[in-house]
């Protein structure tokens, strides 16, 4: 490897110390420790500020503390491997562990020579796996919006609309189980929804997946909420995961569209995500639950820099400032959307905005929002519009 993996040991309270200390690689040229940490909280806050590559969890046994920070240590950072030394019997962790996103574990005793091949393994295959084809590797991005009417649908349409203009495989999730109109907002109807893939038993893989997704003429595929709001409750949160993982293994990106809240299937949906895009709109009941959204999602322990911030109706003369947006949610919003009657039409017609409008101020901005996600994306060269309340 062309330079050492810094790894970061965190011993919880229950575990052998002595058994860790000495199974440790202390003297291998490519492991670089920058920390062997005694206490689970002190680990989490030393990640914060020490910079990994693989985490190393050292316990006697089954935990809730250390599938917490594993699974918190996993949302951080989805490429660093999370790698368990056992000091004691695993009695049923084992499941557990790798449910919450380890890659591999080792019982101890075992010489410092088992434990940097084992260090060394699951490094490699978190690296082939993030330049391969493997399962589950391409972004899924939630469009998350806490308070209903904010136009979270409309980002989902235009944003992958705007992926697939690029070249892009994209595929759609309606996850508004009750009253998703993702379709309507593509003109689609729903021959075929996620509840008729639910109902159809089995697994969930991508070929199966194909037959359940409509195609639109952009490209964008689509799995349609149901048509009934009481077939909600055939979607499970483990029927959800297995649909993400197919569509992430044939699909370079997935989009995946919210009810409002943080409801069971939303929570699931964040869980598996790559990143997540809040939507919310110029007024202060939007912001005000968009803020409630971006703490939750902190209180998960998803990273800031994985959520980006879309701002519609973003000119609206509402006697809101920039510093009013920037008070209250802490940060800049990273696409500011214009009021547009081209957006509503765009609507009722069925087609994006981007397609049927596409020289318009809003859709350059969600044009401007996938190029975040893709460079490659057309981003637009004015893609920076004075709002009333914008300083200059």
């Amino acid at each position: 490897m062309s330079q050492a993996i810094r790894t970061l040991v965190a011993v919880d309270e229950e575990a052998d110390r002595a058994m860790v200390q000495a199974a440790l690689p202390t003297t291998a040229a490519d492991i670089q420790l920058v920390g062997v940490v005694d206490g689970l909280e002190e680990s989490w806050a030393t990640m914060q500020e020490t910079a990994t590559d693989l985490l190393v969890v050292a316990c006697a046994g089954h935990s809730d503390r250390v599938l917490f920070l594993i699974d918190g240590a996993v949302k951080q950072q989805v490429d660093r491997p999370v790698v368990i030394l056992l000091t004691g019997p695993a009695n049923g962790f084992v499941r557990r562990a790798f449910e919450a996103g380890a890659d591999d574990i080792l019982t101890l005793p075992e010489s410092p020579d088992t434990i940097t091949f084992a260090l060394q393994k699951a490094m490699a295959r978190k690296q082939g796996a993030a330049v391969g084809t493997g399962v589950a590797t391409s972004p899924m991005i939630v469009v998350l919006g806490p308070k209903g009417g904010t136009g979270k649908t409309v980002t989902t349409a235009n944003l992958s609309v705007g992926l697939a203009s690029a070249g892009h495989k994209v595929a759609i999730v309606d996850l508004d189980l009750q009253f998703g109109d993702v379709g309507l907002s593509l003109g689609l109807s729903p021959e075929k929804t996620i509840y008729d893939l639910a109902k159809a038993g089995g697994s969930v893989d991508a070929d199966k997946l194909d037959a359940y997704l409509a195609k639109h003429e952009s490209g964008v595929r689509v799995l349609m909420a149901p048509t009934r709001p009481d077939h909600a409750g055939m979607i499970g949160t483990e029927f959800l995961r297995e649909v993400y993982i197919a569509l992430r293994s044939s699909h370079e990106f997935v989009i995946v569209d919210t009810p409002p809240g943080f409801t069971p299937e939303v929570i699931a949906s964040i869980d598996s995500s790559s990143h997540v895009c809040v939507v919310g709109t110029l007024d202060s009941l939007s912001l005000k639950n968009t803020k409630l959204g971006l703490d939750t999602l902190s209180l998960m322990g998803y990273s800031p820099d994985r959520t980006r911030i879309v701002l519609n109706r973003a000119d609206s003369r509402v006697g809101i400032t920039q510093d009013d947006v920037l008070a209250v949610l802490g940060r800049v919003p990273d696409v500011m959307v214009p009021s547009d009657r081209e957006v509503a039409r765009s609507v009722n017609e069925g087609t994006p905005v981007v397609l049927s409008r596409e020289r318009s101020e809003a859709a350059a901005a969600f044009r401007q929002l996938a190029a975040l996600y893709d460079p490659t994306a057309q981003a637009s060269q004015n893609g920076h519009f004075h709002f009333p309340w914008r300083k200059r």
